[in-house]
């Protein structure tokens, strides 16, 4: 499996170079910041014209973390949609896809700030999830400790053979973790920015994903 293995609260997790984090104890795979439906609300909202395909690429890749894991609890860490009008106008196979992938497990939508609200797309709708020791929000919040948390599309680079590589990336300390953005099109943040500097604590690391999951001390 390519993952990079490390504990949080005494919790062994493994951040999975797709973006998304597994908690083999719990047999539960989270997944941040999907974005579904991005180019819809783009082009109802007048903005740039994407290709309608971001939806269908994101939940390929999440449908095979599903096969691969065989998860018992999926947890969506908030902006799953790019917002609510976006999670309506789901074409019926994009919803019926979603179900099909809800079936015969636990599934948590834990709300974020472009999708307040519940979804009506099956599972359940939280502000917030706690699984002792762990808490499972969108915002991660200051002073916090056994956090897992999104929002941010946390991004890092690296410099290999001359050449930047620049990849969405977990941040992990001794207190919590950021999880990348795991939709289409969704960008990032770089991880020097001066909000995720005085968020992480100084022993930072940032986890790039793709095929090999690389760590590496957090850029500031």
């Amino acid at each position: 499996m390519n993952g990079y293995d490390f504990t949080l609260a005494g919790v062994s997790l493994v951040a999975l170079g797709s973006g998304a984090l597994w908690w083999p104890d719990q047999r539960l795979l989270c997944v941040s910041d999907l974005h579904l439906g991005k180019s819809e609300r783009l082009a109802r909202r007048g903005g740039s014209t994407l290709p309608p395909y971001d939806t269908r690429d994101t939940l390929n890749r999440l449908a095979a973390d599903l096969t691969r894991m065989q998860p018992r609890i999926v947890v969506c860490l908030g902006d799953s949609f790019d917002d609510l009008d976006a999670a309506r106008a789901l074409p019926q196979d994009e919803r019926q896809w979603i179900a099909k992938l809800q079936a015969g497990r636990r599934w948590v939508w834990v709300e974020g700030n472009h999708d307040p609200g519940t979804t009506g797309l099956g599972g359940t709708s939280l502000t917030e999830l706690p699984v002792a020791p762990l808490t499972f929000r969108h915002i991660a919040r200051p002073g916090a400790s056994g956090e897992i948390s999104g929002h941010y599309h946390p991004k890092a680079t690296i410099r290999n053979r001359g050449r930047a590589i620049t990849r969405p990336a977990f941040l992990i300390d001794r207190a919590r973790v950021l999880l990348p953005a795991y939709g289409t099109y969704t960008g990032g943040l770089r991880s020097a920015d001066a909000t995720l500097a005085t968020l992480m604590r100084p022993e930072a690391l940032a986890l790039l994903t793709g095929p090999v999951v690389h760590a590496i001390p957090m850029p500031r």
